[in-house]
């Protein structure tokens, strides 16, 4: 620990890290070496694991074995955070457990008033951020659908099988969803589904 300074001088308790990447092929060491570096002695992990995933095994541990006195620290506030609102209830939950708060990159400190504003500034620009990037994704797909280019995944029938199938169950007695549907290679619900 000796290698970090705390702006607040001394504390009392442990420093717990945390660290988390969205796939499995993405690495936590350059997340990991920072948080040891800065004096964790311990850094609890999601791999593999999305920021709106609403469990997170790692994140749930280092907030379960955190104790007053102790501090939190996470590399980058997206790393540990779903939203704004989920970072501002994080911190309330900290903040009554008296517990400190780092994030290193986004170099937020909330001991400080200073600190406290800044982990709320930043947590709005990134839900900003994430809300604008919905937002032209959503305009994207609507511009090509109204181009008429198919949104999603790929047809399973063709609008010539839809056709197809009416004519064999109103005109061949023998036929059924069951079998038609089989003979398409698809489910009998999605069948019905495109019939619908």
């Amino acid at each position: 620990m000796s290698g970090y300074q705390w702006s607040m001088g001394s504390f009392s308790g442990r420093v717990l890290g945390y660290a988390r990447v969205s796939t499995e092929e993405q690495h936590l060491d350059l997340q990991v070496d920072a948080l040891q570096d800065a004096g964790c002695i311990h850094v609890y992990s999601d791999q593999g694991i999305s920021a709106v995933a609403k469990y997170r095994k790692g994140f749930e541990d280092v907030l379960t074995e955190l104790q007053p006195g102790d501090v939190l620290v996470i590399w980058k506030m997206d790393r540990a955070f779903r939203s704004l609102r989920h970072a501002l209830d994080v911190l309330e939950q900290l903040e009554n457990r008296d517990i400190q708060f780092r994030s290193l990159t986004d170099q937020i400190d909330t001991t400080t008033p200073m600190g406290k504003c800044m982990y709320q500034i930043r947590n709005s620009f990134a839900e900003l951020e994430r809300n604008l990037i919905s937002e032209r994704t959503k305009a994207g797909m609507e511009a090509a659908r109204k181009r008429g280019k198919h949104i999603g995944r790929p047809k399973k029938l063709t609008s010539e099988q839809i056709e197809w199938t009416r004519v064999q169950l109103s005109e061949k007695p023998e036929a059924t969803i069951t079998g038609i549907s089989k003979e398409l290679g698809i489910s009998a619900k999605t069948l019905r589904r495109y019939l619908n």
